[in-house]
């Protein structure tokens, strides 16, 4: 029990009534010890009402399931059993990495009745979080104190990457509008590497695609219309060691690399692709290359919690060891933040993968290294700066430079454009026939 703004003004009050009967004794003395029995016998009494046992409950009401930044709307049910309107003062109880909106916020709820407090929630941390129990403090008959209790019951929460992208995707995909994203999907009518059907002539088919034989037996122009190869795999091989440590803004260069995967897996499982992970640099997690669209949950399950540790990255024997697993030609995306530091064992290991698989490598490049080249200098440490990232860049360029000579497609991009750019890498590499 604390007693609330209104017990602290009646005290004030016969404090004060207590100055002044210092000062007058023989005239206020009396209205001051009178106040304050009238004062005891309020506070005494609405204290021994309110100790009751609460019919107060409160359910929280909000999906079982967050994405990773994404604010989501929620809900508290306050429902009172009591024969009386009671005033609440409702907070919730969540981990640190939950940012809460609108709450605590004060209710009033009618006698038998229920109310509903709307809030908003936002996660910057993934992985299984835990919501306690509801804290609230409900005000007595008088309003002099407020009760402090609790209700509801704990809650766990799965907070996995943000798949906003991959729903947007799909609806925008339906629009053919997911030019929105940032993703360019060249519509090229009938063409592709795998023989799809025969139909009939369409104005703007080029003349390499009409099928003479079938024209000259159905007695009308009938052209073959291909599609882009499908029953292909993708194995991701996905670096959870320090360098992805790295932040910009609220993200982890892993959480940016999760969402990129995630959006990537779909694309590549809507094609008709067999996709598969692996992670490497201190978390051990492997998913065989599958097919199928239900697939992206396992998926999901499988990275949600994933996170950096201190362990520095072995790429090559990530590489080895994906390259044993796959039994035939695959396309196999190396997520990282590849720098200078890569030694002789991972270009071996890369001249061996690319002579049966199709090497990718997305490197996130820091947001800081184009920051700092398109700030100009001022001063001398700026020209300090300047220098050492011009060096640093420089000693990065050649390092994806000599991981292309031995086979490697390099990708070097910020964390915001890896998703889209991504997405557009492997349209481009199903559209070429590379794989």
């Amino acid at each position: 029990m604390t007693p609330t703004r209104q017990s602290l003004f009646l005290l004030a009050i016969w404090s004060a009534l207590g100055l002044v009967a210092s000062v007058w004794p023989e005239s206020a003395t009396s209205a001051w010890q009178a106040f304050g029995v009238v004062v005891g016998v309020l506070l005494l009494g609405d204290l021994l009402l309110a100790l009751g046992k609460p019919r107060t409950t409160i359910e929280r009401d909000f999906a079982v399931s967050l994405a990773l930044g994404v604010r989501t709307k929620a809900q508290l049910r306050v429902m009172n059993a009591s024969g009386s309107a009671k005033t609440l003062l409702v907070q919730e109880s969540h981990p640190a990495s939950v940012q809460i909106e609108q709450l605590p916020r004060k209710v009033r709820v009618p006698a038998h009745g229920f109310a509903e407090v709307g809030y908003a929630l936002r996660t910057t941390e993934r992985g299984e979080l835990q919501f306690g129990l509801l804290d609230y403090r409900q005000a007595s008959l008088l309003g002099f104190w407020w009760r402090h209790a609790k209700s509801g019951s704990a809650q766990a929460v799965r907070v996995y990457p943000n798949f906003r992208a991959v729903a947007r995707y799909a609806l925008l995909a339906t629009s053919n509008r997911v030019s929105e994203l940032g993703i360019r999907k060249k519509r090229r009518r009938g063409e592709g590497t795998e023989f799809h059907q025969l139909r009939e002539y369409r104005v703007g088919d080029p003349f390499r695609q009409i099928d003479w034989r079938a024209t000259s037996r159905m007695m009308k122009l009938i052209s073959r219309e291909y599609r882009e190869e499908r029953d292909q795999q993708i194995m991701f091989l996905l670096d959870c060691g320090r360098r992805m440590h790295s932040k910009d803004g609220e993200l982890t260069h892993l959480d940016h690399a999760l969402n990129a995967v995630l959006l990537l897996a779909y694309v590549a499982l809507r094609q008709g692709d067999a996709v598969g992970l692996m992670t490497y640099g201190g978390q051990q997690r492997q998913l065989p290359p599958r097919k199928g669209a239900s697939y992206l949950n396992a998926i999901l399950n499988a990275v949600y919690d994933l996170s950096t540790t201190a362990v520095a990255s072995d790429a090559a024997q990530a590489v080895e060891e994906a390259v044993k697993s796959l039994s035939r030609r695959s396309m196999i995306v190396l997520v990282s933040n590849m720098r200078d530091e890569e030694d002789e064992d991972l270009s071996s290991m890369l001249k061996i993968a690319s002579q049966r698989h199709l090497m990718l490598l997305a490197s996130l490049r820091e947001v800081a290294l184009g920051d700092t080249l398109d700030a100009g200098v001022n001063d001398f440490g700026g020209a300090l700066r300047m220098a050492a990232t011009h060096e640093y860049v420089r000693v990065r360029n050649e390092s994806h430079e000599k991981l292309e000579r031995h086979g490697l497609l390099c990708m070097d991009v910020e964390p915001r454009t890896l998703a889209a750019d991504l997405v557009n890498r492997y349209l481009r590499i199903k559209a070429s026939g590379l794989l």
